[in-house]
């Protein structure tokens, strides 16, 4: 019941908040763009592709809440209530000072993780460029590290770090297709399921988004890990996933073989595989202030 009534107040304090004029339609909102009607609108109308980050960046000036919620994994049945028990909960806030930058905070609690970072844009699609690029850059802590377990370790050993550059194209009205080479750095790894360490790792995100009518869209991601060693227990992720826009909120519903949400956790750690059914459910809620 506690679960139950954990995620009644999360959609609570959604509601509660959304404006008078809430019934608009997000669609105008987050298609805003600056008074040069050359470009292109957004690919993507929210942060995230699904799992992976799109190269939608906040307008100036607004703020955004977004929670993510990882349940368990759907494969132990009725013994984990189906992904209700263990859990992962991420919070963020994302604000930009200034057009084409955004600074964002957050955590998880999967590994008790924080996060920082910058996404910023380089180019943007027009009559006169092909696609839109969106640099992201992230460091995250993991607190969650216990000195009982690793008596070594220093505090700079909880430093995993994620780099990308977000290149898309937003082809009609209908499908926007990104593509993310990813540089990662875990200053620490278990090598007991990441078998012989490996803390640089490259990887190559895909992502893509195709709207099924006016308010909801089919999305899905993927990235595959040049730099996973053979013995390693992780596999590449695979997200597939709904938009659900209403007034003031998008509804983001998904399926993944990751439970992480951090750039590293998810794209380097993902302990899930589709073929043996050991997938999870989650959600992604974005609310625009």
């Amino acid at each position: 019941m506690k679960s139950v009534r954990e995620y009644a107040v999360i959609f609570l304090v959604f509601f509660l908040g959304t404006h008078i004029n809430a019934q608009d339609d997000l669609l105008d909102e987050l298609d805003t763009t600056t008074e040069n009607q050359s470009f292109e609108s957004p690919a993507f109308k929210a942060m995230r592709i699904a799992n992976l980050q799109s190269t939608k960046i906040a307008a100036k000036g607004d703020l955004y809440f977004y929670v993510s919620h990882r349940f368990g994994t759907l494969q132990n049945g009725i013994d984990t209530f189906f992904g209700f028990d263990n859990a992962n909960t991420r919070i963020q806030f994302a604000y930009s000072f200034w057009e084409g930058v955004q600074f964002s905070i957050s955590r998880e609690s999967l590994r008790k993780t924080y996060t920082g970072a910058i996404k910023y844009r380089l180019a943007r699609q027009s009559g006169k460029f092909p696609v839109t690029v969106v640099g992201y850059n992230s460091i995250n802590i993991n607190t969650e590290i216990n000195e009982n377990t690793l008596p070594n370790i220093t505090f700079s050993d909880r430093y995993s770090f994620g780099h990308q550059l977000l290149i898309s194209r937003r082809f009609s009205k209908s499908f926007s297709f990104e593509i993310a080479p990813t540089y990662i750095r875990e200053n620490v790894q278990d090598v007991r399921v990441t078998g012989t360490p490996n803390h640089n790792q490259f990887a190559l995100g895909f992502g893509g988004r195709y709207k099924l009518s006016k308010r909801v869209s089919l999305n899905a991601d993927y990235a595959y890990n040049f730099s996973r060693n053979s013995n390693s227990i992780y596999n590449n992720p695979l997200t597939i996933g709904v938009d659900i826009e209403t007034g003031g909120h998008v509804f983001q519903l998904l399926f993944s073989n990751a439970q992480s949400t951090t750039v590293p956790g998810f794209m380097s750690n993902a302990e899930g595989d589709w073929s043996k059914g050991n997938v999870f459910f989650g959600f992604n809620i974005v609310r625009v202030f």
